[in-house]
């Protein structure tokens, strides 16, 4: 049976780092579009909170802001 733990650790952390790299490539392209509508990155002070709200809203399902899911 010990032989079944790994593979099973393995591709829950696979799976988080891929979820990871989804999520902040979601914030990335929120960003880049605030960015594009306030006209480039030197008026982004407004937008800070704007962008967290949206990121918020991006969040996947089950992960918090520390990046642990509900299911643990």
């Amino acid at each position: 049976m010990s032989g079944r733990g790994r593979s099973s650790f393995t591709k829950r952390q696979k799976e988080r780092s891929r979820q990871e790299k989804q999520r902040e490539k979601a914030e990335r392209k929120v960003q880049r579009k605030l960015e594009k509508q306030t006209g480039g990155p030197e008026e982004l002070g407004d937008s800070v909170e704007d962008f967290s709200a949206v990121a918020e809203q991006l969040a996947l399902p089950g992960s918090d802001e520390n990046g642990s899911n509900a299911e643990e």
